[in-house]
C-alpha cells in the first residue's frame, strides 16, 4: 500500500473518483476501483459502458458506482436519458449524474427542462440523481433557474460541470447554488478541482460532493498519484 499512511479521510468520503475519458480502458477502470476502495472515496464516476465492470470490482465495498447520462451535451431526449438510467441501474449504478438540457434552458423552455429532469428522477426510483448544469455556459440567473427546477423535479444534487464544457467549478457558483437549493439537497463541485485547497474552498462554499480525477492528489496533499 503506497502513499496512504496519511490522507484526509473526511474529504475522501466526499469524492466521486472520476474517469470519463473516451479512451479509458478496462484496466484503468479496474485500477480506479481499486484506488477508490483503498482511499475510501464515495463513488467511482465512469461512463455507462463500464458500470457492470466497476460494480463487479466494488462488490462488498462501501464505494458506490456513479455513471453519467445524456453526457456530455444533455441534448438527447428525455426518454433516452430515462432508458440509459434504468439500464445503468440494472448493471449496478448507485447514482446517476444527468446532464441538463442546456439549450432548452437557454431557449426559455423551462418547463421542458424541469420535465426532462423529472423523467430521469422517476426512472431511477430510489437511486439519487445529480443534475449537471454546465455552469460555464449559463448566466447567474440561468444557474438559479436551473437549480430551482432540479429541486422541484426531485433531484438529489445539483452539479456544476461535465468537465468537457467551458470552465469548471468555482466557489462563487457553489455558493450561489447552495443559496438557491437550500440545505436539503446536495451540491457537487466538478471540473478543475485538482488539489486539497481548491476542494476545501468548494466545501466551505457549500459543496457536499467533489467530482475529480485527481482524488488521490487531493486527499494526500499531492503525495499520491493515480496510475491512469
Amino acid at each position: 500500500m503506497t502513499n496512504v499512511q496519511k490522507w484526509d479521510e473526511q474529504l475522501a468520503g466526499m469524492i466521486d473518483h472520476t474517469l470519463l475519458k473516451p479512451d479509458a480502458t478496462a484496466d484503468q477502470v479496474i485500477q480506479l476501483c481499486e484506488e477508490a476502495k483503498q482511499y475510501r472515496f464515495a463513488t467511482v464516476c465512469i461512463n455507462p459502458y463500464w458500470v457492470a465492470l466497476a460494480a463487479k470490482h466494488l462488490e462488498g465495498s462501501e464505494v458506490g458506482v456513479t455513471t453519467v447520462v445524456g453526457f456530455p451535451l444533455g441534448a438527447t431526449t428525455s426518454g433516452a436519458k430515462a432508458t440509459e438510467s434504468r439500464e445503468a441501474i440494472q448493471h449496478g449504478a448507485t447514482e446517476i449524474d444527468m446532464v441538463m438540457n442546456v439549450g432548452a434552458l437557454k431557449s426559455g423552455r423551462e418547463e421542458e427542462v424541469r420535465l426532462d429532469i423529472q423523467t430521469v428522477v422517476e426512472a431511477t426510483g430510489d437511486v439519487p440523481v445529480k443534475v449537471i448544469l454546465e455552469t460555464g455556459l449559463l448566466s447567474d440567473n440561468e444557474k438559479v433557474a436551473a437549480c430551482k427546477m432540479a429541486k422541484e423535479a426531485g433531484a438529489a444534487f445539483v452539479k456544476t460541470s461535465t468537465g468537457f464544457g467551458p470552465g469548471g467549478a468555482t466557489a462563487a457558483d457553489i455558493r450561489l447554488m447552495r443559496e438557491t437549493v437550500g440545505p436539503d439537497i446536495g451540491v457537487k463541485a466538478s471540473g478543475g478541482v485538482r488539489d486539497a485547497d481548491t476542494a476545501r474552498q468548494m466545501v466551505d462554499a457549500g459543496a457536499t460532493r467533489i467530482g475529480a480525477s485527481a482524488g488521490i492528489a487531493i486527499v494526500t496533499g499531492g503525495q499520491g498519484k493515480s496510475s491512469y
